[in-house]
């Protein structure tokens, strides 16, 4: 009997108990491999359900399904539905789940599937379940576990279930897997950040450095959820893992996504560039942590660097944080905003040329904001992050007028503990700091009267545009967030630490008097000495009885 999500009383334990099923079946298979197990079960799952609810509507052939085939592979793809022969149907595969053999019956029905859908799944679907390795009960136990869950009717997708299920498994993967798992997944309130701040409504969007796609679904989710056309985005993206690269195409195509410009190669975005030619109007992307094995030594003189003057600020071999740097903001257009994950080390480091790169960009006014991480975000590093946001043109783009300056913002002492590992953002706070960028972003900063408490004066009127959410005029909170100038950066030099702009927050006084304070500590300080005596005095009492005296200077035996 299928079990939809809105069955559950508690949305949450839904994907939690079916992962704590799914993983009692993993027995000695490592996470890494499994995750492609569960996946693409997942996957197969979802699109034999959807293929079912037309399949079902063109058998009845009511309306304007009158009088068409069933089996007609042009009527699914019209309803961009994919088209699922005999032998991949999952009614088909539960009823071999119990068969010595069924690993082999789901290879081939994912080798049928890719045949018959070879343009947008051709090599990306994973063959791996005949494999000696894998328990074959325990697969067929988990292909009726899958087979309990309805995932791809209409009344399903619309309360995404299967976009929940898969992207808490791709969390648990990750978290299963440590350090390796950061390699395909970003925690989801870091992506929902990233995104609510650059509002990518419309326009090209590139994650040269793209996972599973979560850049991608959570920019299509902003689209819908702000009403918009999910036609107006493009997306672009580049791997070099093959089996994250198949995750994220099979990530998107679940969720009907254009995934034919997201490109795969061993080489990687920096020896081998596959959107050479792209100029993108978001980029979003969480590049790896300070990687030495990048290539470094063979780049020197690419064109992708940044260049002050007559100098080409070329980024050290050792270290490729501002090599990804540069390597965004050469496919920005010339309105283009872009919003990254780094280590912190890139606020402050100057060795080897990092400090004179930073200098460069701040110089070159393309920083926009800071925003510093509070710690254990993430799954495969205990390094302390910040997200960048740079922006190709300060002075107009989207009715904003900020040039020479960038918002400072210290998120490091917000989020809450998931578990004794994992801290996450609510979504109160990623509303906070979003909401602070836009409001600095769309209005000009308060006069220095504004700024301290002029209540005569005046707010900007500033526009809302198509889907935006009215603001609050910006101001500067001590310990929070501050708008400085480059000047203010200057003296700092060059150095973008949110902590030395945005000062300690002031102390919540309250109205109790000094006197009073002393009075009440004082009285609780003499109930403490009064219940430490009596403390004392019953040790005493208890070491005498068994044979033990204390005295004033020492124990006697």
């Amino acid at each position: 009997m299928a079990i939809a999500a809105d069955k559950q009383n508690n949305s949450d334990s839904f994907e939690q108990k079916l992962w704590k099923t799914a993983d009692k079946l993993r027995k000695n298979i490592d996470a890494a491999e499994y995750k492609h197990i569960v996946l693409g079960l997942i996957f197969l799952k979802y699109i034999s359900d959807a293929f079912e609810v037309l399949h079902q509507k063109l058998i009845a052939g009511e309306g304007d399904y009158a009088g068409a085939d069933p089996e007609d592979r042009d009527e699914y793809s019209a309803e961009n539905v994919f088209f699922v022969p005999v032998e991949a149907r999952w009614s088909y595969l539960q009823g071999q789940a119990k068969q010595p053999d069924i690993g082999k019956t789901v290879d081939l029905a994912m080798e049928a599937i890719e045949r018959e859908n070879a343009k947008r799944l051709k090599g990306i679907l994973p063959k791996v379940y005949g494999q000696q390795k894998l328990d074959q009960k325990s697969l067929g136990g988990l292909i009726d576990l899958i087979g309990s869950i309805t995932l791809g009717d209409a009344e399903a997708q619309a309360q995404d279930v299967l976009g929940r299920v898969y992207e808490y498994f791709l969390g648990q993967f990750a978290l299963a897997e440590g350090k390796k798992g950061g390699q395909f997944y970003t925690p989801e309130s870091i992506v929902r950040l990233l995104v609510e701040i650059l509002e990518p409504y419309n326009g090209r969007v590139f994650d040269p450095c793209c996972g599973s796609g979560g850049m991608f679904v959570q920019s299509e989710k902003f689209v819908q959820n702000h009403q918009g056309r999910l036609d107006s985005l493009s997306i672009y993206g580049q791997e070099s893992n093959e089996t994250t690269y198949k995750l994220c195409r099979m990530n998107l195509a679940l969720r009907g996504i254009d995934g034919s410009n997201i490109k795969w190669n061993p080489e990687g975005s920096f020896l081998n560039d596959a959107h050479k030619d792209l100029k993108a109007d978001f980029v979003i992307a969480n590049p790896p942590f300070n990687d030495s094995d990048w290539g470094g030594e063979q780049l020197r003189k690419d064109g992708r660097w940044l260049k002050q003057g007559d100098s080409v600020l070329v980024p050290p071999v050792g270290n490729a944080n501002f090599a990804w740097v540069s390597h965004f903001i050469f496919h920005l257009a010339p309105t283009g905003s872009a919003g990254f994950v780094l280590s912190n080390g890139s606020l402050s480091s100057n060795t080897s040329g990092e400090g004179e790169i930073r200098k460069a960009l701040v110089l070159q006014d393309l920083v926009d904001c800071i925003v510093m991480l509070p710690t254990q975000l993430f799954y495969n590093t205990g390094i302390p992050a910040c997200l960048w946001f740079l922006s190709r043109y300060k002075n107009g783009n989207k009715n904003r007028d900020r040039k020479g300056e960038v918002l400072f913002i210290d998120a490091s002492e917000l989020g809450y503990m998931v578990n004794r590992s994992s801290r996450a953002f609510t979504d109160e706070e990623i509303k906070r700091i979003a909401d602070t960028y836009h409001e600095w972003k769309r209005i000009p900063s308060p006069s220095p009267s504004q700024r301290e408490g002029d209540k005569n004066s005046l707010e900007v009127p500033r526009p809302l545009g198509e889907g935006f959410r009215e603001r609050e005029i910006y101001r500067d909170i001590k310990g929070f967030c501050k708008s400085a100038t480059l000047a203010d950066i200057e003296k700092h030099n060059f150095v973008l630490t949110p902590g030395r702009y945005v000062g300690i927050p002031d102390e919540v006084e309250d109205d109790v008097s000094f006197e009073d304070r002393m009075s009440a500590l004082t009285m609780a300080l003499g109930e403490q000495m009064r219940e430490g005596q009596l403390l004392d005095e019953e040790i005493k009492k208890q070491l005498a009885k068994v044979g033990f005296v204390v005295s004033d200077r020492n124990i006697d035996f």
